[in-house]
């Protein structure tokens, strides 16, 4: 069988539309509150932007560029273009039915209303009229587009208004932006415990003739652009690759439209003029009934009086290696520790950085920040740390896309207080996670290691599943070592003792892994892969994993995101089981199990198995080897393979369906695992107590 053949692989940009599906799903899941529902609509939204912004774009561009190569599914760029055009259509579709057929009646039904301003009463009409001129109309700008003045450059993800006029003379339009500086929903004073509220636009709307005095306002039309946001970069030419990035962030705002979206029944002649002004295509062009950009929702997050609407915050328990441990260096010299975010607490993360940065004993801490939050714990500990006197390295990788502008504001602040600074490599981006603490003790030098799935970011940390390792074995703090300087520095690529590393030995380690397996089923043995990632896209992989699985391999991929094998044909992939879980947390770790012949090994990972991933970015796999922790990977992967409540399985065709829960026990993994960290700690409190007794 030739496991090459494009009908074996599904398109890329075709699979994360499926995840975006299973995102959208959870906004239908009448078991969240109805704020949490709301929230995954929004993201889903959000998710939309950033694939026009990035994957359409740059579709786009090859288009554009005369490229008519296939992907490994066999489909050319425009091709590609063609089939997203119908999906999306297709899923905005499904957005707005979720907005206006399931959650804005279940708000009615709570008596918060969104309304028209036609729906207003006087009372409320004199309010919105007031507050339009002492605070709206003063910060709106009317622009003109005439022969003199030509069609303005929008900003990317705007909001605003196409005016259609008629003066004394010919048809003329014009444009307002609706100010972002403005809250977009906006509540309205009402009685008898009702809630209501309004769009912004909608007040602007009906005081739209107040800014054209002598025209008559034939139509008002709201649109919204999205623009190629994706980095231009010439790294091998940019003499200052800081300053590059900060010119290129810049310029995003003003790249090429992808999509243009407007309301539904908006004017015929305002339409076309948005079109041939924008140079856009009508299958470019998005038509919703209401309320352009869904995001603008998750302001609701922050309303007063709605907590009742949102889940309870989960508070984050102690991790079980590290209750009762106020010295962090003291517990993982006693043992290597491994902490499973959300379920158990960051604050051992952050405490790693803070208890170095002022420890008289540490001499110098490295770290990579890839991406981290916007009022960083973490950030300010290695400043401390560099005012304390102590050498303190920190990689930033400035192409972190999205998060340039804030990556490049961090990293001005570390130099300032006097870290070094290393910006990446040309070509490729530093992803992996990994802080290295050298402390001097009575023994000698130790280094102290954390290794990560996730990043050093105390925010998402709370939303995001990753699982990180403390060692101060000698073995993991060579190869750090070794790492950092290697990335610092002008040196060979080491010899690893225990991590594998992208661009270098990564590829090669999965494909030595895998091909064990297939050794041991021909051995008459049992071969096994278990892969829990976000993403797998790489072809050769791909091949990989349908060679073991027709050599006899059983293959689990638990892949949240976006999955290009077809899993469940015949004499191909008819051993591998694909299963995407998408719930309360963003699944974000990356474990690779490998049964190995009764020896199971088992290594966590920074990377997916995406050919970026694997070829241009600097990525770490680690090998967890003590029983007691690979006991508990082991756990985490079954609970997340017996899931029936937020799991999808994948069919052929790519697309998933929830399984079928009949006469199964209703196991979601996420809550599951919070309970156990819970329970460990309560466990671990009991034992104290008793000896105290």
């Amino acid at each position: 069988m030739n496991f090459e053949e494009s009908k074996y692989f599904i398109n890329r940009e075709l699979s994360w539309i499926e995840f975006n599906k299973r995102v959208l799903q959870e906004a239908y899941d009448k078991n969240y509150p109805l704020l949490e529902r709301l929230k995954f609509l929004a993201i889903s939204a959000s998710n939309l932007d950033e694939f026009f912004m990035v994957r359409v774009a740059s579709i786009t561009d090859l288009v554009e560029a005369g490229f008519a190569g296939q992907d490994a599914s066999g489909l050319t760029p425009r091709e590609q273009l063609e089939q997203i055009a119908v999906h999306i259509h297709k899923f905005v579709k499904k957005q707005y039915n979720c907005l206006i057929k399931s959650i804005i009646p279940a708000f009615k039904k709570k008596e918060i209303i969104f309304a028209g301003y036609d729906k207003m009463d006087e009372r409320q009409k004199e309010y919105l009229h007031k507050r339009f001129e002492e605070l709206i109309y003063p910060v709106l700008t009317p622009l003109a587009v005439d022969q003199s003045r030509p069609f303005p450059l929008l900003a990317n993800k705007s909001l605003n208004l196409a005016v259609r006029l008629k003066g004394t003379e010919e048809e003329r339009f014009a444009l307002v932006q609706v100010p972002s500086v403005l809250p977009r929903i906006i509540e309205v004073p009402s009685e008898n415990g009702k809630r209501i509220f309004i769009f912004l636009e909608d007040i602007i709307i009906e005081h739209i003739g107040f800014m054209f005095s002598g025209y008559k306002v034939e139509a008002v039309c709201p649109f919204c652009i999205t623009r190629n946001a994706d980095l231009d970069i010439d790294e091998e030419d940019a003499q200052d690759l800081l300053k590059e990035i900060e010119e290129s962030v810049a310029r995003r705002k003003w790249g090429a439209p992808v999509r243009l979206e407007i309301i539904r029944g908006s004017d015929i002649e305002t339409k076309q003029f948005l079109i041939r002004m924008l140079e856009i295509s009508e299958a470019e062009t998005y038509e919703v009934p209401v309320y352009l950009d869904l995001t603008a929702w998750m302001q609701l997050m922050s309303v007063e009086g709605f907590e009742h609407l949102k889940d309870t915050p989960l508070s984050s328990p102690i991790p079980q290696d590290f209750w009762g441990k106020e010295d962090i260096f003291s517990a993982i010299r006693e043992k290597d520790c491994l902490v499973h975010h959300p379920y158990e607490s960051f604050d051992c993360v952050t405490d790693f950085i803070r208890q170095a940065s002022t420890d008289p004993d540490v001499l110098a801490i490295k770290q990579t920040l890839y991406r981290v939050s916007g009022n960083s714990p973490i950030v300010k500990s290695l400043i401390t740390a560099a005012e304390h006197g102590k050498q303190v390295t920190v990689l930033v990788e400035l192409k972190a896309r999205f998060d340039e502008t804030k990556n490049i504001n961090w990293a001005k602040m570390l130099e300032k207080a006097g870290c070094h600074v290393v910006y990446g490599l040309v070509g490729l981006k530093i992803h992996c996670k990994a802080a290295l603490v050298i402390r001097r003790e009575e023994e000698g030098i130790r280094r102290y290691v954390h290794m990560g799935t996730g990043n050093y970011n105390d925010q998402t940390a709370k939303l995001y599943t990753d699982i990180g390792i403390f060692t101060c074995r000698d073995s993991f703090g060579a190869d750090i070592s070794a790492l950092f300087n290697f990335l610092t520095g002008y040196s060979m690529v080491p010899t690893w003792k225990k991590i594998e590393t992208a661009p270098f030995s990564l590829r090669l380690f999965f494909d030595r892994m895998i091909e064990n397996e297939i050794e041991q089923v021909k051995q008459g043995g049992k071969g096994r892969i278990i892969a829990k990632m976000n993403s797998l896209a790489d072809k050769e992989i791909i091949n990989m994993l349908y060679k073991a699985s027709a050599a006899g391999v059983e293959i689990v991929l638990i892949v949240r995101g976006i999955c290009c094998l077809r899993s469940g044909i015949s004499g191909l992939s008819e051993n591998i089981v694909v299963i995407s879980i998408v719930g309360k947390f963003l699944e974000h770790s990356r474990i690779y199990y490998f049964e190995n012949g009764g020896q199971p090994k088992i290594y966590l990972s920074s990377a997916d198995l995406m050919t970026r991933n694997l070829d241009r970015r600097v990525e770490i796999a680690f090998p967890v080897e003590q029983e007691r922790l690979k006991r508990r990977l082991i756990e985490i992967l079954k609970i997340s393979m017996e899931d029936t409540v937020k799991v999808r399985i994948q069919r052929k065709d790519g697309t998933y369906a929830k399984i079928d829960k009949r006469g199964k026990p209703q196991v979601q993994s996420q809550m599951v695992f919070y309970e156990k960290a819970k329970k460990a700690v309560e466990q671990l409190q009991g034992q104290a107590f008793d000896q105290i007794d």
